[in-house]
């Protein structure tokens, strides 16, 4: 089989593709390397079944070239992290929503099966126990462009869905929980690279609030595991799928492992919300994903500790 990445030299994205390769397949890779990297890709460059394209999904034509040949797609693509979604908004949302329609509705026109990359930013700041597939958003203002990836990404989902209705796309949405791993940049916000950055530089730890929000990581090993898990099983087509990890812990006590971990000397500091509004930040305090459903249907559970997620990271940065 051959498959068609986008966003496929990302962080996800390339571990995907080394999956696939790894199972016996060729790809396709799609990506404009604006938070991508040809590093990242670095184990696979030689393999003659990775075919590399240097473009935008904004570039419908191109994005029609890329599906020739394709029996399916892993659409990965998008402009994400915090930091990057304030500071260019426009470009995001162009990217987040046009960048989207044009390989969905490619997907459609070709009868290529595809799963579309979603995230637990859909939930918003809805706190529930166990998030699961249903629960309802609940988003800030939508003058805060904190929110402009959860928005793009639900309109995402909702064009997904009314493709596979009208046109009969075969498509999957998984939201991905806070996935980590190897190749992950600290450069857009991502707590735990951020963290790790922070306190191998011997600087001090910034927290937003008060540092007791709750999370689950989930190890990029899993994440793929599920990914092909779910896209392996011949149901759940038209549907959506939380994928994360089964850990929880406090932001605050996440910092204070990763500055035990690295033996740093830095601190913790926090920084009020107060001021992160200004630049049009906004923060939920717990967000834990139900991953029954992809567990009934795939078999698929996560089995990477949180011990195992920062020792993983950790290794990476002390050789790169």
């Amino acid at each position: 089989m051959k498959y068609l990445i986008t966003g496929g030299a990302g962080f996800i994205g390339s571990h995907l593709a080394e999956a696939l390769l790894k199972n016996g397949h060729s790809v396709r890779v799609l990506d404009d390397f604006s938070t991508g990297a040809r590093e990242n890709l670095t184990k696979i460059s030689h393999d003659s079944r990775l075919e590399m394209i240097s473009g935008s999904i904004l570039d419908r034509k191109l994005v029609e070239q890329c599906f020739v040949g394709i029996d399916g797609c892993f659409h990965m693509a998008a402009a994400v992290g915090v930091e990057k979604i304030i500071k260019d908004p426009i470009g995001s949302l162009k990217t987040n929503l046009h960048g989207s329609e044009n390989v969905l509705e490619t997907a459609a026109s070709n009868n290529v099966p595809i799963l579309l990359a979603s995230t637990s930013e859909i939930y918003g700041k809805n706190t529930s126990e166990s998030l699961t597939e249903d629960s309802d958003r609940i988003i800030g203002s939508p003058l805060l462009s904190r929110w402009t990836y959860s928005e793009a990404k639900a309109l995402d989902e909702s064009l997904a869905r009314a493709l596979y209705e009208q046109r009969n796309l075969k498509v999957k949405i998984i939201r991905y929980f806070n996935t980590v791993g190897p190749r992950q940049s600290p450069a857009y916000g991502m707590v735990i690279p951020r963290f790790f950055k922070a306190a191998l530089a011997r600087q001090n730890l910034i927290i937003h609030g008060t540092g007791n929000q709750q999370r689950i990581f989930c190890h990029v090993d899993d994440a793929i595991n599920g990914t092909l898990a779910l896209w392996n099983v011949d149901s759940g087509w038209g549907e959506a799928f939380n994928l994360g990890g089964f850990e929880e812990i406090s932001i605050v006590a996440l910092a204070q492992r990763i500055i035990q971990l690295t033996c740093s000397q830095s601190e913790i500091e926090f920084l009020p919300y107060e001021e992160l509004r200004k630049i049009g930040f906004e923060d939920m305090q717990r967000r834990i994903p139900n991953i029954n459903k992809i567990r009934s249907l795939t078999g698929w559970s996560p089995i990477k500790s949180l011990d195992d997620i920062l020792r993983d990271y950790l290794n990476y940065v002390s050789i790169t």
